[in-house]
């Protein structure tokens, strides 16, 4: 009896598989036509509409198709071109969605005032949206969606799916922020400083509502930290906008103990910021641990940590100089151009004519170049004869004063790693200084405001004390 109970739920099962794969599942279309009418072209667009709610949709691009060509005055062409559209994107896969797209572009191109433009425009963005893979991996579906959700959000501001892009574009750029962040941090774990800063600047500059915008800057801090004192004020800068920008991030305290340390102004928390940071905390959703598993097999980002709140930015990623190279290097044109102009003599009585010929030397004499003069960081001028006393050594001589040189930089290196290493070392004792200084200073408020208040007489002055308390 059971055994017969099994094969017959098996076989119910087999044949409800092959009647959706053969079509018979409906899913009902999103634009139809309400219209009540026998007309040729309404017939035609009705069954066609049924074919795609059928998953039919080679028929039913057939018949829309003959409805454009048979019928071009009808009032239904723009709707057939949309279907024809949403066929292909129901149908899915690279080649159905690329067909989605160009069918979708086409009717917004010709019929920019419809209702539907904007919807067609929200399919276009979720057809890379959904295309989107990993921050580790090939970031052009992320940037084609990012670029059709500005698009629908600037052309259709109005619309009922603005909202829904806004959304979607934080959440694109997620994924996009999260690779540059990757990215700086394998630079700094290589050692490679001034890319790592450069990186992270362009970073928190481009994507502020990135959910670990505060790290960026903290690791952005400490790569300037590491580059050395010229760029103490762009660390200062990024303590600063940890304190004003992130107050309630895990950072703040260590950012504002590091200002007060280096004797920087320490701004205010920004009221605005310090709202978004509260309303993320509290509709953050934590992922579960199967999402956790199964995230490793699937190609999807995860999206779950990209912010509720706040204006997405609308300007295009774009890199920029790092800080470490000079201002002459990174002015365009300040080194010079390679254009060449010439000019004639203005005649024979040009200033070159009656000018003494410099290139004439009649005594053959050529005078003896200047030695060149002492500078701040080398206060030995170099010898002029060097030259002519390392030619009249033997190689065993050469070797040695080599040697010696060689032995002068590595002891100047090392002294300057030495004192870099005892200022960092101060420095973390007074930032722990200060940080118990400033718990003290806490502790003593809280004692302060645990003691009862003396009890004030009823003529408003204080009440004698006892003769045993006094």
């Amino acid at each position: 009896m059971v055994r017969n109970a099994t094969r017959s739920t098996a076989a119910v099962l087999a044949v409800a598989v092959l009647l959706g794969g053969c079509g018979l599942r409906r899913k009902k279309y999103n634009n139809p036509i309400t219209k009540d009418t026998q007309q040729p072209d309404k017939v035609l667009f009705d069954k066609a509409i049924n074919d795609i709610e059928h998953s039919r949709f080679e028929i039913a691009r057939l018949l829309l198709q003959n409805l454009i060509n048979t019928y071009d005055t009808s009032e239904y062409l723009a709707k057939a071109k949309l279907a024809i559209a949403d066929a292909w994107f129901r149908e899915g896969g690279s080649h159905g969605l690329a067909q989605a797209e160009a069918e979708y572009k086409d009717f917004i191109l010709f019929y920019p005032a419809m209702e539907e433009a904007a919807e067609a425009q929200e399919k276009v963005c979720d057809i890379h949206y959904k295309q989107m893979e990993k921050p580790d991996r090939d970031p052009m579906h992320a940037l084609r969606a990012e670029q059709e959700c500005k698009q629908l959000i600037l052309q259709f501001p109005n619309s009922k799916f603005a909202p829904l892009a806004q959304q979607k574009l934080r959440d694109i750029q997620e994924v996009l922020a999260d690779s540059e962040f990757r990215v700086g941090t394998l630079y700094q774990k290589k050692g490679s400083f001034p890319a790592a800063a450069n990186r992270f600047q362009a970073m928190v500059d481009q994507f502020p509502i990135y959910s670990k915008a505060d790290e960026a800057l903290w690791q952005l801090a400490e790569s300037y930290h590491r580059m050395g004192d010229r760029f103490e004020n762009q660390q200062v800068t990024a303590y600063q906008r940890i304190v004003k920008d992130y107050p309630l991030s895990i950072h703040a305290e260590d950012a504002r103990a590091q200002l007060e340390v280096m004797k920087r102004t320490v701004p205010e928390a920004d009221t605005v910021a310090l709202a978004r940071m509260k309303y993320e905390m509290e509709n953050h959703t934590r992922p579960s641990v199967p999402s956790h598993f199964w995230g490793l097999f699937r190609s999807r980002p995860d999206m779950s940590q990209a912010a509720k709140s706040g204006t997405p930015p609308m300007e295009g990623y774009r890199p920029t100089i790092p800080a470490s190279v000079p201002a002459a290097a990174a002015t365009p044109g300040a080194l010079g151009t390679n254009e060449v102009s010439i000019t004639n003599p203005a005649g024979s009585d040009s200033e070159i004519d009656k000018g003494k010929e410099v290139r004439a030397n009649p005594g053959g004499a050529e005078p003896a170049p200047a030695a060149p003069a002492a500078t701040e960081n080398n206060t030995k001028a170099p010898d002029p004869n060097a030259a002519a006393k390392q030619a009249s050594m033997t190689p065993a001589e050469q070797k040695r004063e080599y040697q010696k040189a060689l032995k002068q930089q590595q002891d100047a290196v090392k002294k300057a790693q030495s004192d870099r290493k005892k200022k960092e070392q101060q420095q973390a004792l007074a930032v722990k200084e200060q940080k118990k200084k400033s718990k003290a200073k806490q502790e003593e408020q809280k004692q302060e405001e645990k003691q009862p208040q003396p009890p004030t007489a009823p003529n408003g002055g204080q009440a004698p004390t006892s003769p045993a308390k006094q």
